[in-house]
Parts: C-alpha cells; structure tokens; sequence
C-alpha cells in the first residue's frame, strides 16, 4: 500500500473513530464514575473496603489484559484479521455490562458483581489491541495521527454524552422511566444494560463499513505459533532501540498512573469530600469535557515544541494538581483542582502516541506500536493494588490517591532522559491526498 492510498472510505474511517465513542462510555460511566461509585457506596460494607474491592478486581483483569493482549495482537497478526477477534472482545464487553443489572444494593451482590465488571474490563481492553491494529489501513500513515486525535475526541465525547444521558435519565430524575425502583437502585443498575446497548448500537458501523485486512488463510496452530515467534522477536529485538525502550518504561509508569486516576477518581470524589451519586457524574462530565479541551488546545504545543516537552509540561502539571487535590479540604477548591488535572490528562495520553511514532524505527513501526500498547497494561494491576493496599493500611482514601502521584514523578524523570528525534517529516501532513 503506497502512503497516498485510502484503505477505508470516509463512511468506514468515520466507523472506525465510532467505536472509540462505542467502547469510552463503558470506562467513564462503569469504570470510573456511576458503577465504581455505586459498588462503594451502596454494595460493599464501607467505603475503604469497597475501594480496595475494587482495586483488586481491577488488579486480576489487568493482570489477564498485560499477560493476553499481546499474545492475542501476535496470533492475530499472523492470521490476518483483525474484526473476529474485536468482535468477540466487544461481545465480552458487552456481556459483562448487561449483567450489572444484577448489582442489587447489598453485600451479597459483591462478587458477582466485581467478577461481572472484570469480565467486561478485560473483553473492552483486549479489544483495543485490535481496534488500534486497524489504524494503519484504515487512512495512510502521513493522516494516521490525525485519525487517532479524532478517535480519541470522540471517545471523550462519548463519555460526556453518556454519563449526561444517565444523569439526567436515570439518576437524578425523581420518577425514572419505564417503572425503575429507586429503592432497590434499579435507576443505578440500569446503567449496566444501557452501556451494553450502546456498545453494541455504535460498534455495528465498524463492522459494517471498515474493511479489515485478509485472511492469511493458516490453520489455528500455525497462526499461533508464528505469533509466538513474531512476539519473541518483537520483545527481544527492542533491546537494541534504548531510547524506545527507555521511553516505553517511562510510558509504562505515569499511563498505570493515568488509569488509576481514572479508575478510582469518583470514588475517592464520593468518600472524601461527600458527593453524592449525581454530583460524582457532574464531576465526570466536567473531566471529560476539561480532557478534550486539552488534548485540543495542547496539539499545537506538541506541533511547536515537540511530544516530549508537551507530555513533560502535563506531568508537571498533573503532579501540582494532583498534590492540590489531595492537600485541600472543601469541596470547592476539589472541584477546581480536579478540572485543572481534566486539563492535563489530555495532551499526556495524546502527545505520548506521538513521540512512539517519532522513536520508532521505520521498519519497525507496527512492532514498537505493539510494545508500547503493553506498556500500557503491563502494570496496570500496581495502581490499584498499590491504592487499595494503602487505603486499608492506612485507613484513607487521601493515602491511596498519593500512590498515584508516585507513578507520574517517576515516569517523569525516566522521560527527562529520552532523547527525541528531530521531526523529520513534520510537514507531510498537510500534503493533499490522492486516492
């Protein structure tokens, strides 16, 4: 394929960047605010048990997630496509959230409901190895990261229409619809069959419209065997690439802190400062919305000044902010300080795809990509685990989220020390394109 060739055409490219509004509204409306929120609250015996509940389910699927994404993306590469596999993690996605349902407001509900939760955690996340292995032939490499700056708005778009739509339709409505019983939270639990049907609704496009690369027609046991090899290559073969490696540990480090964030912001929102369950989803909202004006506004820092300067700017800025957060009392100066680290996390998350892309060796772009996705998760499970520990151990919500600090100082400081190559090709974005 020539770099001026469309693979998709603008209906299947739009597809594409669609699921990442599909799949967002699971980890802001599940993971991060209504559901964390309501097992805290309303299922666990108490807040701090609650938390490090979730934690450790959060833990083991991240674990599972580190251990078969990669695996999973080799054997895949060696088959060719990519859709069954994206189909049958979003199907676990799927499953998992529309068995939320079952959540009933007591402790009894409290495994089946984390074990329901870790099930679509790791279908969605495992699903996203796929999803990002079609960018490549979905637009040609000069457009791919512009497609992956729309994708990623529409994720965080998805989210804030989603947690708006549960908000102000289910949750904070006196009388909900279609006979739900406040009492026995059924306006809350309904949330799990909705993301369900809005996985499944907004997932249909890709599968309909974005083509998917042939099949390399081998048998099951081939394919796996030469996705071992493929992935045994690709792992030893970074060692002679320091500055990818180096950049992937630091990557590794502050994006497991990202995640913790994320994942345990609204409850430690609830349990410290006394949100209530809608007032949580409005401090969702307010991040999403804060994330995407960053990683809209902070794109032309990393134009100016580089991907490196741009993430070490928002590390920087998430520490003071995150410090803010833990160090204030009232709600109030929260809420300030939470929509500044909204700012920040943007251009981190958006800024790090950029500078992989300017690391890595031409002919080893794919590989590399591969290794930075498992840099993502490989120690996913020490966020949680390390903030649930300290909740328990020291009985507060305020010492697990410092954990989180501990992540991005660190990753910051290994990043100082990643060289980055000069923009080479800075300017063929703007170059036409020919079909």
């Amino acid at each position: 394929m020539s770099e001026s060739r469309i693979a998709a055409s603008p209906a299947g490219q739009f597809a594409w960047a669609l699921y990442d509004w599909a799949n967002s509204a699971f980890f802001a409306v599940i993971g991060t605010f209504i559901f964390a929120t309501y097992f805290t609250q309303a299922i666990a015996p108490d807040p701090e048990t609650g938390t490090a509940l979730w934690g450790y389910a959060l833990t083991t699927s991240a674990v599972i997630i580190a251990i078969a994404s990669p695996l999973l993306g080799a054997i895949a590469d060696a088959g060719g496509r990519r859709k069954p596999w994206l189909f049958a993690c979003t199907l676990l996605g799927v499953i998992g959230s529309a068995g939320l349902w079952t959540a009933t407001p007591d402790t009894s509900a409290i495994w089946h409901t984390l074990v329901l939760f870790a099930l679509a955690n790791v279908g969605l996340e495992v699903a996203a190895v796929f999803y990002n292995a079609m960018l490549p032939d979905v637009v040609p490499p000069h457009r791919m990261g512009r497609m992956s700056g729309w994708a990623w708005g529409m994720g965080y778009a998805g989210g804030m229409v989603c947690l708006l739509i549960a908000l102000f339709g289910f949750v904070q409505v006196e009388t909900p619809p279609f006979g739900l019983d406040k009492a026995s939270a059924e306006n809350v639990r309904i949330i799990g069959p909705m993301i369900a049907l809005w996985l499944t609704v907004f997932s249909i496009p890709l599968f309909l419209l974005t083509p998917d690369r042939p099949s390399a027609s081998l048998p099951k046991a081939v394919a796996v065997r030469q996705g071992v090899a493929a992935l045994k290559r690709t792992i030893l073969g970074v060692r002679h690439y320091r500055q990818a490696l180096l950049y992937l540990v630091a990557h590794m480090l502050y994006a497991d802190g990202l995640a913790t964030l994320f994942a345990f912001g609204g409850i430690y929102a609830a349990g410290t400062f006394g949100m209530e369950l809608n007032e949580v989803i409005i401090f969702g909202i307010v991040l999403n919305v804060t994330a995407g004006i960053g990683a809209f506004a902070f794109a032309w820092v990393d134009d100016w000044f580089g991907p490196k300067k741009t993430i070490i700017i928002a590390l920087v800025s998430l520490l003071a902010c995150g410090l803010a957060a833990l160090l204030v009392e009232s709600k109030a100066a929260f809420w300030v300080a939470g929509s500044c680290l909204g700012i920040f996390v943007g251009p981190a998350q958006a800024a790090s795809r950029s500078l992989m892309a300017r690391l890595a060796p031409a002919d080893l772009r794919a590989e590399m990509f591969g290794l930075y996705a498992l840099s993502g998760k490989a120690t996913a499970f020490l966020g949680p685990l390390l903030l649930g520990t300290a909740t328990l151990a020291f009985a507060s919500q305020r010492a697990g989220m410092a954990t989180i600090l501990a992540f991005f100082a660190i990753g910051l400081v290994l990043l100082l020390f990643v060289k980055e190559p000069p923009a080479e090709a800075a300017k063929i974005a703007d170059r036409p394109i020919t079909a």
